[in-house]
């Protein structure tokens, strides 16, 4: 059977699995899935729903959005950054779940601030710069209202 064009989503899903250390059958039984059928999305020889990837997520706890981009139900170039910043977060073993969720809300809350929503392409009229990316530009945006202070 020839592998379906899926991405490296297979090979993502068994590196998060290896990384949670749950064996194929502890996360078929976590997702809802069945054991033959996880192995089969893992071997790239099934393309999952979007309904069974949010079930792998949620298992493996890491995002949704992660799974989709990988398995083209999400088109690449929708702002990857925030999608594998979320990914990383959720993904981080040394943060609990309340720790996490707090975390995201504060990403968040900044990359609304810097004018990006959830899951939003780059806001027209706004610089491309990331909020973090540090390129050297001598920092002449200071000069610039501060936009936490209407946030109040």
């Amino acid at each position: 059977m020839a592998s379906l064009n899926v991405g490296n989503l297979g090979e993502y899903l068994r590196e998060q699995r290896r990384n949670a250390r749950l064996s194929l059958r502890q996360l078929a039984d976590a997702a809802g899935v069945s054991n033959p059928y996880l192995s089969q999305i893992e071997r790239g020889l099934r393309k999952p729903s979007a309904e069974v990837l949010q079930q792998v997520a949620k298992a493996l706890r890491i995002s949704a959005e992660t799974l989709y981009v990988r398995a083209g139900i999400l088109d690449a170039e929708r702002d990857l950054n925030e999608v594998e910043t979320r990914a990383v977060i959720l993904a981080d073993p040394t943060l609990d779940e309340r720790q996490k969720q707090v975390l995201l809300q504060i990403y968040e809350s900044f990359r609304k601030e810097n004018g990006f929503g959830p899951g939003q392409e780059r806001a027209s009229g706004t610089d491309t710069v990331g909020a973090g990316d540090h390129d050297g530009d001598g920092g002449t945006g200071d000069s610039e209202p501060d936009p936490r202070r209407t946030a109040g």
